[in-house]
């Protein structure tokens, strides 16, 4: 069995060694990472310019692949011919930072375990709240035992895994618990500046996002020290609003000539 590994933060993220090695007791394990961070990317896909997918040698001898693409990319390429093998499972992160609710349309690491359901295969997006410390290997054990289970089990299609670790020691850490996507609040404002040439251009700023810490939620998990893990599915169609537009008469707004 083989497991691709990716992240948006970069392969010079500081976490990567360590997945690598406990990813690497359950099954081969080959580092597909981008050469920069692509954090808050969302799912990009390069269509119109060139790729690069470098071999480099990894700490442990193996040959990791450092990308120009965005994390979905480096899925992509994978999937479609860089490596001599395909992999069977995709593995993204831990991203230094959380990723809930809402925060998946934005998160490049979610968009590598979407690309990889896409391309047909089970995949995993992993995540932890600040504060970081430079010893991520707890998480990168239980993310190796995850994986693990995946691989043996598999997950249906059009399914991934969104697992995300609370801030605190693993000591502290209070269990795990299933969790539904939770409501994130954004406290985003525009910060304005002008440039040397009187031109204004703009920041997105603000307070880092907040949440509806609803019980049951990955929110909720997180700030009562749980990991929470989020099966999500790819299908985001509001199946309830179907039989109600229906009952608008929506298909009426269509007239034949």
């Amino acid at each position: 069995m083989r497991i691709l590994l990716t992240n948006d933060d970069g392969i010079d993220s500081p976490v990567i060694p360590q997945m690598k090695t406990a990813l690497s007791a359950v099954a081969e394990t080959t580092i597909f990472a981008p050469d920069h961070n692509w954090s808050a990317s969302g799912h990009p896909k390069t269509m119109h310019k060139m790729l690069r997918a470098d071999p480099v040698e990894w700490e442990d001898g193996s040959i990791a692949y450092k990308s120009s693409g965005a994390p979905p990319d480096c899925v992509a390429l994978a999937m479609m011919g860089v490596l001599d093998s395909p992999p069977d499972l995709v593995v993204s992160g831990i991203n230094l930072g959380p990723n809930m609710g809402y925060d998946l349309f934005y998160s490049g690491t979610v968009a590598a375990a979407v690309e990889g359901v896409i391309c047909g295969l089970p995949a995993i997006a992993l995540s932890r709240v600040a504060p970081f410390a430079d010893d991520f290997s707890m998480q990168a054990q239980f993310a190796a035992k995850l994986s693990k289970m995946v691989l043996e089990h598999g997950l249906p299609a059009g399914i991934f895994l969104n697992v995300n670790f609370p801030s605190v020691a693993w000591a502290d850490v209070a269990g795990l618990r299933i969790t539904r996507l939770g409501r994130r609040v954004y406290l985003d404002e525009l910060v304005c500046r002008e440039d040397p040439r009187g031109r204004s251009y703009y920041w997105i700023g603000g307070a880092p996002p907040t949440g509806v810490p609803d019980a049951g939620t990955d929110i909720w998990a997180v700030e009562n020290n749980f990991i929470s893990i989020t099966p999500v599915s790819l299908d985001i169609t509001a199946h309830r609003m179907m039989d109600e537009l229906k009952r608008r008469r929506l298909e009426d707004l269509w007239q034949k000539g």
